[in-house]
């Protein structure tokens, strides 16, 4: 059993406490108040918590495509209530409540040698509360051995070797608790962006047995109502070579920018649907002047030139960490030089078709 039974923001004393086994601390170590003050709190991690592995009642997950956040490596981890199921219908996910959704945010000392040794910069957590979903960032002390909530979020100097042996240095940005629902926004509600129907309908490497997530969340009840793989969408990932290049860019479109550029997201207004399964040219952007020009249109009219991706805005845009240019808004201070490639050698490839 793990500490959370039900979160709310509601006095602890409130709630059931958590039984003698429970291998989360003891609920007065928290503030009072849900959340918790510290991950560890929560119980999701057995041993050492800087090795984040799982307990029993924590699930590992991936989308099959991974938003940029700065070279970041990340895992991810779902805990379901005790006794409680997700349900699919009409490929939405719906999850019940007490769900809380574990992202960690890493980087290897040395890219090329990761077991060399790693710093965790941040968990996020999104919880299922009563009144529907909730962010809330914790930062990783230098000692590694917990992880406090920050609802401000923070800042932090990062160094690292990357694949190439160069020294890096990025200054790592947490987002603040309202900041979150910048990209996780679904018709003004807070959503979840990586436990979609399409990005989990794949396969996942468990260790003992690679299996597709669905399936095997399925086969574990913790998921209703899925009918089998080729009954749903699937996403590849982009950094595979191997699939088709409009494929790959259509997939890095939809996890790096259709969580705003969709018809239920905050750039709904743009006009520019970025979403793996849009086949209208003028809504992917082609030959399309933006809705509002100015600083971030640049000295370009269209947000795609077929052939041209040097004079289209989407490159341009990407291609830049200035505020009131760069796209994503958020997440990055450093350019995503492979996604830009990927984006400028798909935009190069339309005029051919």
């Amino acid at each position: 059993m793990l500490a959370l039974a039900m979160v709310s923001c509601q006095k602890s004393e409130e709630k059931t406490p958590p039984p003698p086994t429970s291998r989360a601390l003891a609920p007065e170590d928290a503030t009072g108040l849900f959340p918790y003050r510290r991950l560890s709190t929560y119980g999701f991690f057995e041993g050492e918590i800087k090795e984040l592995t799982p307990t029993d009642e924590v699930l590992p997950y991936a989308p099959a495509s991974s938003l940029f956040t700065d070279y970041a490596w990340k895992s991810r981890f779902i805990y379901f209530p005790e006794g409680e199921k997700a349900s699919l219908t009409d490929d939405e996910i719906a999850f019940p409540i007490g769900t809380v959704l574990i992202k960690n945010f890493y980087y290897p000392s040395d890219f090329r040698n990761p077991d060399k040794g790693r710093r965790i910069i941040e968990t996020r957590l999104m919880i299922h509360e009563e009144k529907g979903w909730q962010a809330y960032p914790y930062i990783w002390n230098e000692e590694q051995t917990d992880a406090i909530l920050k609802i401000v979020g923070g800042e932090m100097e990062v160094k690292y070797k990357d694949y190439s042996g160069k020294d890096q240095i990025i200054n790592y940005i947490v987002p603040n608790k309202n900041q979150c629902k910048s990209c996780h926004n679904q018709n003004e509600s807070l959503a979840p962006i990586g436990v979609q129907v399409k990005h989990l309908n794949n396969t996942f490497d468990y260790g003992k047995a690679k299996e597709n997530q669905l399936v095997y969340w399925t086969a574990a009840e913790k998921l209703e109502g899925f009918e089998g793989p080729e009954s749903y969408p699937s996403l590849i990932n982009y950094e595979d070579k191997n699939q088709a290049l409009a494929e790959r860019a259509m997939a890095y479109l939809d996890i790096n920018c259709a969580h705003c550029h969709r018809a239920e997201g905050p750039a709904s207004t743009s006009g520019l649907f970025l979403t793996f399964d849009q086949t209208d040219k003028m809504k992917l952007g082609v030959n399309k002047p933006p809705v509002a020009a100015g600083k971030g249109a640049g000295s370009f009219k269209y947000d795609v030139v077929p052939g041209k991706p040097d004079e289209s805005i989407l490159i341009y845009r990407m291609n830049s960490t200035e505020v009131g240019i760069a796209m994503p808004e958020l997440g990055r201070t450093t350019i995503h030089q492979e996604g830009v490639d990927l984006i400028r050698e798909w935009i190069s490839q339309l005029e051919k078709k």
